[in-house]
């Protein structure tokens, strides 16, 4: 692969960071940014399609936990909430995504839900 020359402005703080970084792993600064960069394109290149519930499932969900989404009054009353009701909220990817409780099985992202 051939290289070239970039130049690139960066705040002190994070060329620091980002220098102590490579340091720890034992390559320098622009080998640190080579990687990360790599990975951001195969991330973004291979990316899945987002897996989307279907609409006549999720519209009875919805109404059916909107008064527990909306008046929780904590993670823990929503949680007791979600759970007598058979569901329970866990993290996925960037948000959270609603599954059957006790089994686990992925029902849909809380955001389909009008929740993000």
């Amino acid at each position: 692969m051939t290289h070239e020359k970039a130049h690139l402005r960066l705040p002190i703080e994070l060329r620091d960071a980002a220098a102590a970084i490579a340091r720890e792993r034992d390559i320098t600064l622009g080998q640190l940014i080579r990687d990360l960069l790599a990975r951001e394109v195969s991330r973004h290149t291979n990316a899945k399609p987002p897996i989307r519930a279907d609409e006549r499932l999720v519209a009875p969900l919805r109404a059916r936990l909107a008064r527990d989404l909306a008046f929780a009054t904590g993670w823990a009353d929503l949680d007791s909430r979600l759970k007598t009701k058979g569901y329970v909220l866990r993290a996925a990817g960037g948000g959270l995504a609603l599954h059957m409780w006790p089994d686990g099985r992925r029902i849909c992202k809380a955001s389909e839900l009008g929740f993000s």
